[in-house]
């Protein structure tokens, strides 16, 4: 069975008189730790495709399961749940607390979960040193780079064990060195058996997938395997 399965997936919009099509009867499946690229020109529907698939926003038609569940039709309080246990967000702003450590935005989600605090600085210790952060933990984001921002939103990220990491241009705010070091860490996450959806209208960054969705005109215009899976330098 797919983790990810939508089938017929529409979302309309209505402004004034005018109702826009953002997605037209989209379907797509995605399998447990696969590594994959959704692309797109700006008005696509990309973005929109994936907040339905960050559970960010409900279709208009079709269904979504989610890990055997259907979420498509769930309220908000479901889908919040849904996000912090199964969902993995990382963006382009890093979206880090400016005031709290780097151990203490890490620990967030699991504050959420319940979990008890001794456990949550152990665990969130644990992530960051795996993203190559161990000697950072009680750096605030103002104290940090652009990677290692991003390095603590992906700490973050993982720090729930989630089925997917979901990550929305998260080069988009580095340079191309410090790009290259964020994907050689999604691809080591990817070996780990980690699922990756990365949403990106950047060509190069799209080539380390290992599989390539495109959106346009709010329909999958291609859906294929890369035959030239670009690797990332080492960090």
């Amino acid at each position: 069975m797919a983790l990810l399965d939508l089938k017929n997936i529409s979302k309309k919009y209505t402004i004034g008189a005018e109702t826009i099509h953002a997605l037209r009867s989209v379907s797509i499946s995605i399998n447990k730790g696969e590594y994959v690229a959704l692309m797109g020109p700006s008005g696509s529907g990309k973005s929109t495709l994936m907040n339905i698939i960050g559970c960010l926003d409900t279709p208009s038609g079709g269904t979504y399961y989610l890990n055997g569940k259907e979420v498509s039709k769930m309220h908000d309080n479901e889908l919040a749940d849904i996000r912090n246990k199964e969902i993995g967000f990382v963006f382009q702003t890093f979206n880090l607390i400016p005031r709290s450590t780097a151990l203490d935005n890490v620990a967030l989600p699991l504050v959420y979960a319940g979990m008890k605090k001794q456990q949550r600085i152990d665990k969130a210790t644990s992530v960051l040193t795996d993203v190559g952060l161990g000697d950072r933990l009680t750096h605030k984001p103002n104290e940090l780079s652009g990677g290692q921002r991003q390095r603590v939103a992906l700490a973050r990220a993982l720090v729930n064990n989630p089925s997917i990491i979901l990550a929305d241009e998260p080069t988009g705010n580095l340079d191309s060195k410090t790009s290259e070091e964020i994907m050689s860490l999604f691809g080591e996450i990817h070996m780990k058996g980690n699922t990756i959806i990365v949403v990106t209208h950047e060509e190069d960054i799209a080539q380390h997938a290992h599989r390539i969705v495109r959106v346009k005109d709010g329909l999958i215009e291609s859906d294929y395997a890369n035959e030239n899976i670009r690797k990332a330098v080492m960090i």
